[in-house]
């Protein structure tokens, strides 16, 4: 008998690619993956780290932990750009435009990602696990972006 496989849907499909996207990541707390659709099209993915050229937090240390700053505040004070931003610069440096896009994070975006991911024309948020940023959630709902949480694949 033939095992029939089981072929994922396209939520699963561009989470699927998001997670392993967030393998890439430097970051020593939580390793994120972001990837920006459009069309059922990949059009750039993105993951947290350093900006390149930088030395990573993982040769370095990170001085978030190190002065012991709650996870979702001050974000200033990280070497690093997160995966929404970074997906949103991949599709700039190579002229690609994101309006209408959707993205997949494998992290519920921060308030900074959410307002980039606001004027970027995103219409929609796909995310899988949470992130402690309250303001995150009112700015999506009245910026009219609809929000999705991943239930999981199977």
């Amino acid at each position: 008998m033939i095992k029939k496989h089981k072929r994922p849907d396209w939520n699963e499909y561009f989470m699927g690619i998001a997670e392993l996207v967030a393998g890439r990541s430097t970051c020593l707390s939580r390793q994120v993956g972001a990837v920006l659709v459009k069309d059922k099209r990949i059009l750039a993915t993105g993951y947290n780290g350093a900006p390149r050229g930088i030395v990573h937090c993982e040769e370095v240390g990170c001085l978030r932990k190190k002065l012991k700053v709650p996870s979702g505040e001050r974000h200033e004070l990280c070497r690093g750009l997160h995966a929404e931003q970074n997906a949103i610069i991949q599709a700039a440096l190579h002229g690609v435009g994101v309006a209408g896009s959707e993205v997949y994070s494998t992290v519920f975006p921060c308030v900074v990602c959410a307002k980039m991911l606001i004027n970027a024309g995103v219409r929609r948020v796909v995310y899988l696990g949470d992130y402690p940023d309250k303001l995150t959630k009112r700015m999506l709902e009245e910026a009219k972006i609809k929000v999705v949480r991943f239930a999981g694949i199977g």
